[in-house]
Formats: structure tokens, sequence, C-alpha cells
């Protein structure tokens, strides 16, 4: 009789070999340095921001980069120049999920998540 293993057979082994295929988004990237991801990343000119733009095409306040169950989504804080992801605008009343390679540009800055 073949040995079966909970990864193959069980609904919960295969919910997990599932999880070990998808990539998981752990940090961006900003002027070549990574940022490690936290429950909460605050992005904008304000020196209070956990990432902080130096231009002046982005608010004070511009965005924010959120954890929920173990995955990550942008949302734009009603900025005056938008947020972009992916070279598209996305709504100020919507959390994005974001996935490894996105590119969020914030004024002329660029970041990207890895």
């Amino acid at each position: 009789m073949e040995e079966q293993t909970i990864i193959n057979e069980s609904p919960i082994g295969r919910h997990l070999d599932r999880l070990a295929d998808t990539k998981q988004v752990s940090y961006l990237v900003f002027n070549k340095q990574k940022i490690q991801l936290v429950a909460k990343i605050t992005i904008g000119r304000d020196y209070d921001n956990t990432v902080v733009i130096d231009n002046k095409l982005a608010s004070r306040h511009h965005c924010v980069i959120q954890k929920i169950k173990e995955e990550y989504f942008l949302k734009d804080e009603n900025s005056t120049n938008g947020t972009f992801l992916n070279d598209h605008r996305i709504p100020t009343d919507k959390y994005v999920k974001l996935s490894t390679g996105d590119k969020i540009t914030v004024g002329t800055a660029s970041l990207v998540m890895g």
C-alpha cells in the first residue's frame, strides 16, 4: 500500500500546497532600498510617513499599504494627483490587492513590490 501524506490527500494539505505555490509579497523597493512590509505602511510627502516621498506631486499623506488577512492592499488617501498601480490610477475609495512585481507610482517616484 502506498503511503499518503497530508500534503497531497487532505483538504488542509491541498490548501497548504496551494499557499506554497503563491508568491507572497514581503517587501517594498524604493530608492534601491528594501523596506520590510508590516501591518500598515503610509506613503507621502510629510515626514511622519513610513516612506517619505520628496516630490511636490506627492500629497502629504498620499496612500497606504495595509495588510489584510496575510495579503497586502493599496489605498489612495484622497491624494491630489492620484496613486497609480502598474500605470493605472486606482480609485480613492477602494483597496487594491498587491502582488509581487507590482509598480506603485506616487508623483514621479516608483515603488516596486517584492
